[in-house]
């Protein structure tokens, strides 16, 4: 029989807010709330930005300043003075050698050949260096690039735990999966009393690891800074400490985990690995997610050498400044005139139980993901241009809802949430491939959206910001417009498109299911196709009968009670950060094992070991 993966939670945090129960998605639509929806949303970003709480015009102006993309804060790092070396030779002024003095312990290891040295009886030491003397000097350097999609001002994701100098990465995996457990409103405790252990899968991962001092960049700077690398360097910059956080600290998780990898598509291959993990029935609860801090001078100016990012100048020329600060707020403008991506940071992790579990618990259904689908450009010219892969995975999406909900619901009642990156090479590509398969299964007018230009690019987490963010559209009935891009570039491919440049409002149910596309380096092409609650509900009624939907709606009170009370804990001010380190820990002296069972001290249910033949035709 086959299992559905029913979405039943979600957190995280983005240059939006925090993502537990539509807060995130919210800011990005706020202007289109009533007054309650505003205030509750204030309230939820006071409360993570550290703040007092007011509600005075002043405070809240400053929230919505310092939420979403805006200029590079000195919070990360100061852009107008990253520190840097610079080459130089030194060349004596007169005939004579150059002559200088350092503390013993100063002297290289391995001086150069041609220094003479003399130990003074001061501790210090002569060098006498004929000829020229080449040397790094200290200097700065300011950057073209000073629009970022930061997380709001004020959160400090190390203060929740005992970090022991994490990196950024780690920090914000420890508040994400905290906050998608904590708005569960079940107990972990409780689904592992359901589920056994091997039943369970975690599935998370960054795209780039993680580079900032803390991680990997620490461990290849050390010695040119004239620093030692940390212990901690090395394995904490790995990409799949993502997930290997969660399994140790959070979860205390023993089933199966991964950590795929697919640049900007990273989110959907790891969602990909969760849902065919229930669909296959031997798994029943899966914990997906990713985790991106690239916003250092380094990874920035990497991708600015690329082209790919916008510059301040750049920015200008096309709003027709010559000269001043450019529009920080609108760096991003998916589908229009535009000059490159914005780059940000974030993490977001989504639950999945299969339909029955969803139902034994009363779990809060927020939509089930159909399918995830992944396919390559095949020959390349260039490694990061795109290719033909995506054309594929778009299209099979939207056959698979066609086959689930039929040709009516597919041509009238879904939309696009695209990659839209904001790179004049997206904007024809990606519009290409819409335009050209909404053409092909008879869609008039698909409408198109793209949250990048409130959120920028999060890299392995921005599908994921994608699909929270539309989790966020059946709760409220308003799509986020492309509400950055004034007007649909000339070149842009859209006779059978409808780019939403303003919010749309709609009738939650009148949307049936949403497309999640992701486009990234070197041919990795994923779209999910994701359905609305309402159709979820009617899927499980069709299978289950009205008696288990009555049944789940009475165990659900109780699962939103539990769901609001963490919410509004968080908004006022409570810490729920969940990191475990040291606790549970079990030996492999305490299992107790047979040749049909493992016992584990701490869970009720055993781990079987009676695996049936996968190959029975064969034997």
């Amino acid at each position: 029989m086959s299992r559905l993966p029913v979405i039943v939670g979600f957190g995280g945090v983005n240059p939006a807010g925090r993502s537990s129960l539509h807060h995130g998605y919210r800011r990005m639509v706020i202007d289109k709330l009533g007054t309650e929806a505003q205030d509750k949303t204030f309230a939820s970003l006071a409360a993570l930005m550290n703040r007092d709480g007011s509600t005075s015009a002043e405070d809240r102006q400053f929230i919505l300043d310092h939420t979403l993309i805006r200029r590079l804060e000195t919070n990360l790092f100061d852009a107008n003075n990253i520190p840097l070396h610079k080459r130089a030779t030194i060349k004596s002024t007169s005939a004579e050698a150059i002559t200088f003095s350092l503390k013993r312990n100063h002297v290289p290891d391995n001086p150069p050949e041609n220094w003479a040295l003399k130990e003074n009886e001061d501790g210090t030491v002569d060098v006498t260096v004929p000829g020229d003397l080449d040397i790094l000097f200290n200097d700065t350097r300011s950057s073209r690039v000073l629009a970022a999609g930061q997380l709001p001002t004020g959160f400090e994701p190390e203060k929740l735990y005992q970090s022991r100098n994490h990196p950024r990465g780690l920090q914000l995996t420890v508040f994400g999966a905290s906050d998608a457990l904590n708005s569960l409103g079940i107990s972990w405790d409780e689904v592992r009393k359901r589920v056994p252990a091997d039943q369970i899968s975690v599935y998370a991962s960054s795209a780039m690891g993680q580079l900032d001092t803390n991680g990997s960049g620490g461990l290849l700077q050390a010695g040119l800074m004239g620093k030692r690398v940390s212990s901690k360097n090395l394995p904490l910059g790995l990409a799949e400490m993502t997930a290997d956080f969660v399994n140790a600290y959070i979860l205390g998780n023993v089933g199966t985990t991964g950590a795929n990898i697919g640049a900007c598509a990273t989110f959907l291959y790891n969602l990909r690995q969760g849902i065919q993990d229930i669909q296959s029935g031997k798994f029943r609860a899966v914990l997906v997610g990713g985790s991106e801090a690239p916003l250092t001078p380094d990874v920035i100016e990497g991708y600015r050498t690329m082209g790919a990012l916008a510059e301040d100048e750049a920015l200008n020329k096309i709003d027709g400044v010559e000269s001043g600060e450019a529009n920080h707020r609108r760096a991003c403008r998916p589908f229009a005139e535009n000059c490159g991506f914005t780059l940000s940071e974030g993490s977001q992790f989504i639950i999945l139980f299969d339909d029955k579990l969803a139902l034994e618990l009363g779990a809060n259904i927020y939509g089930a993901v159909a399918d995830v689908f992944i396919n390559a450009d095949g020959y390349k010219k260039s490694i990061p241009g795109p290719g033909i892969g995506n054309y594929v995975t778009v299209g099979k999406a939207m056959g698979v809802i066609r086959s689930i909900l039929g040709e009516d619901a597919l041509r009238n009642r879904t939309y696009m949430q695209a990659h839209g990156t904001s790179t004049p090479q997206n904007r024809v590509t990606e519009s290409h491939i819409f335009n050209e398969l909404a053409s092909a299964f008879g869609i008039n007018k698909w409408p198109v959206g793209a949250i990048k230009a409130y959120i920028g690019h999060s890299l392995a987490c921005a599908s994921a910001d994608q699909l929270i963010g539309s989790l966020g559209v059946w709760q409220e009935g308003i799509i986020p417009g492309i509400a950055t891009s004034d007007q649909i570039a000339e070149d842009v491919h859209q006779s059978h498109l409808d780019f939403m440049l303003q919010h749309r409002e709609i009738e939650t149910t009148d949307m049936d299911a949403v497309f999640i596309n992701s486009k990234g380096f070197g041919g990795n092409n994923a779209t999910a196709a994701v359905m609305g609650p309402h159709v979820v509900r009617r899927m499980l009624e069709k299978k289950h009968g009205k008696d288990a939907m009555t049944r789940h709606a009475g165990l659900n009170e109780a699962v939103v009670e539990e769901s609001a009370a963490y919410d509004e804990s968080m908004i006022a001010g409570e810490n729920s950060a969940i990191y475990n380190f040291g606790v549970g820990v079990v030996q492999g002296e305490e299992l107790t094992i047979s040749n049909s069972c493992i016992s584990i001290p701490g869970l009720d249910n055993e781990v079987s070991l009676e695996v049936e033949n996968p190959y029975s035709d064969f034997v």
